[in-house]
């Protein structure tokens, strides 16, 4: 197969607007698809919080076949936390679909992708999907990608061949067409228009071999499996060939095992040509950024850089009283072994064991990216603890303290944008734009990352949950200073022993609880937070003494509001430095890093928190 007969082509779109469907429908109409199984299955496969959390989380490559030519299609995560994925996946790719909803146009994380995608120099195919949906407006979702692509600062000839490369789509029922009202019912304008227009990999197909890996897949079986787009030359199963590293030290290895992709999965073949993406095995600890060379006429690729984490979190054995109830793995052991693993894998971490070995340090490109990984775990059987995320600081050229600074966008109505405002005042934004529409105001404000956390749930609170909120990594700016932290003081167990409705009747008069009845807790755990600051040491499991009088009144039943439950991710957002959140397969429990009340009050004392 020449360069000619291949299309590499990357899907842009935001969270749910239909990436999954598109590529489902692609795949039917090249008669690729199979007994109705649904392209999830391999699309996202990834585990199942993509579908709980409708994001992609890894970039992955399929391969469908029409009228003799090849397309690998590559589907990008939306979410700014996995923007180590897409500066890389980017690479391979020649043209792009820019997905966006007909109703709702393009949404703010949608302008993380293609930013990359511009700079790049992609050729950006528009599709407005969802055309069917009531209050779609496909005409002004088009302007609005065109407005976007050219703040994104696309040069002329992008935004000349998005203007003239546009389809309207409904990947739901299956069309695709070059005018919202022609009446076509298939997918086959879209292809046609891919085929026909895209651009084929501008590749030498004579010249010597050069290969860049853009993605890790891993083995038990083989080890590392380098991924990667094909620049020049062929590469075939058995080469010896020169892998130059980012640092330029060089190697030479072999190719053991060779794969291009094909529909859902991948296939060994004996060679790959120049413009294709193919999967090599055989390359000892390959990395990302390696190019695969000819060792007689090595060629030079730019280096591929990560962007660097913005957030840590220490993984620490749990020490639970409750710890083994719930988990299968709990030892400090296998948890580094566990975590030591997820590095060989995954390139867009850093995972490092701590100089005092107490525990294993996690950087990556935020709080979602991070609880991804914990969830995994948890799934698996893994009982575990961690730390408050820290924000990772750097020193600028001046020497100064530099702090990572994120874009965040709330869409709210109009009455509670002056609250929304206060609350990023509070938290150290300051607001950049505010576009005010008929029923939503739009906002766009900049914030250090360490006000994001536990942002997202004030927000709802004061818009009574009518805001649309999202962020995205922006740039290091200069340290903003001090930003406040939670205000409220918490409710902490005396003991180890089941929660009593009756304790709690009390209890959540003095605040919001996080525990009902029979819930297991223990001494140091969080049950609740005051309605005012300063923690408080309560009782859950204080009975009703009886006495032998009886009364017109007795066993009145006890009224309890419903407890706040935390996600993941909400949880991480709410503990203080020196509180801790509990991991386990069924359960996510919040506690003090010290659970005995009098060493907490002798820990304060000795580190100057309180007066001797």
């Amino acid at each position: 197969m020449r360069q000619e007969n291949i299309r590499n082509i990357a899907i842009i779109a935001h969270v749910d607007h239909g990436k999954t469907t598109l590529v489902d429908q692609l795949l039917k109409a090249t008669d690729a698809f199979r007994a109705n199984q649904q392209v999830e299955e391999r699309v996202l496969d990834s585990n199942d919080q993509e579908r709980e959390r409708g994001i992609t989380i890894l970039a992955k490559n399929i391969s469908i076949e029409y009228k003799d030519v090849k397309i690998n299609v590559i589907d990008t995560p939306g979410h700014a936390d996995f923007g180590g994925e897409v500066e890389r996946v980017l690479r391979m790719a020649d043209g792009a679909l820019l997905l966006c909803d007909a109703a709702e146009g393009p949404m703010p994380q949608t302008r993380f992708v293609l930013s990359h995608a511009i700079a790049a120099g992609l050729a950006v195919m528009i599709v407005v999907n969802k055309i069917d949906k009531p209050g779609a407006d496909p005409e002004k979702a088009y302007n609005d990608c065109l407005d976007l692509m050219a703040d994104l600062g696309a040069t002329d000839e992008q935004l000349e061949f998005a203007m003239e490369h546009v389809i309207y789509a409904s990947a739901v029922n299956g069309f695709a067409r070059l005018d919202p009202e022609d009446g076509n019912m298939d997918m086959f304008p879209m292809l046609d228009m891919i085929v026909d227009d895209m651009p084929a990999p501008d590749v030498d197909p004579d010249g010597p071999l050069a290969m860049q890996c853009v993605t890790i897949d891993h083995s038990d079986y083989v080890g590392r499996i380098g991924i990667g787009r094909v620049y020049s030359g062929t590469i075939h199963d058995g080469d010896k060939i020169l892998v130059v590293k980012n640092d330029g030290s060089r190697t030479m290895s072999q190719v053991k095992q060779l794969f291009t992709f094909d529909y859902l999965g991948r296939k060994e073949c004996t060679e790959a040509v120049a413009g294709d993406i193919a999967a090599v095995v055989g390359i000892d600890s390959t990395d990302i950024g390696d190019v695969y060379t000819d060792p007689e006429n090595p060629v030079e690729l730019e280096p591929i850089e990560i962007d660097p984490p913005t957030l840590s979190i220490i993984f620490e054995a749990s020490t639970s009283p409750l710890v083994g109830r719930e988990g299968d793995i709990v030892g400090g052991r296998q948890l580094k072994e566990r975590l030591f693993q997820e590095r060989e894998n995954n390139v867009t971490m850093r995972i490092e064991e701590l100089p005092d070995k107490t525990g294993i340090e996690v950087s990556g490109r935020g709080i979602l990216h991070l609880s991804v990984l914990m969830e995994t775990m948890r799934r698996e059987g893994f009982e575990f603890q961690v730390g408050r995320p820290r924000v990772l600081f750097k020193k600028g050229d001046d020497g100064k303290m530099m702090e990572p600074v994120e874009q965040a966008v709330v869409e709210c109505p109009g009455e509670y944008s002056g609250k929304v405002i206060e609350v990023f005042g509070n938290a150290g934004g300051t607001m950049v734009s505010m576009d005010s529409g008929t029923t939503q105001t739009h906002l766009e404000f900049k914030i250090p990352t360490r006000g994001i956390m536990g942002l997202k749930n004030r927000i709802l609170n004061v818009t009574h949950g009518d805001a649309v909120f999202y962020h995205t990594f922006l740039e290091y700016g200069p340290y903003a200073g001090e930003i406040g932290v939670r205000q409220n003081g918490a409710m902490i167990s005396m003991s180890t022993e089941k929660a009593v409705a009756y304790a709690l009747g009390t209890l959540q008069e003095r605040g919001q609880l996080f525990v009902g009845p029979g819930d297991e807790c223990y001494e140091g755990m969080l049950v609740g937070e005051r309605s005012k600051p300063g923690d408080m040491v309560v009782n859950i499991a204080r009975t009703k003494s009886l006495g032998n009088q009886r009364s017109s009144t007795a066993d009145i039943a006890v009224q309890l509001t419903p407890p706040r439950s935390f996600t993941l991710e909400e949880a991480l957002e709410y503990i203080m430095d020196d509180e801790l959140v509990e991991i386990t397969p069924q359960s996510i429990r919040m506690r003090k890093r010290i659970l005995n009340e009098t060493d907490r009050r002798k820990w304060a004392v000795r580190n100057g928190k309180v007066n001797k």
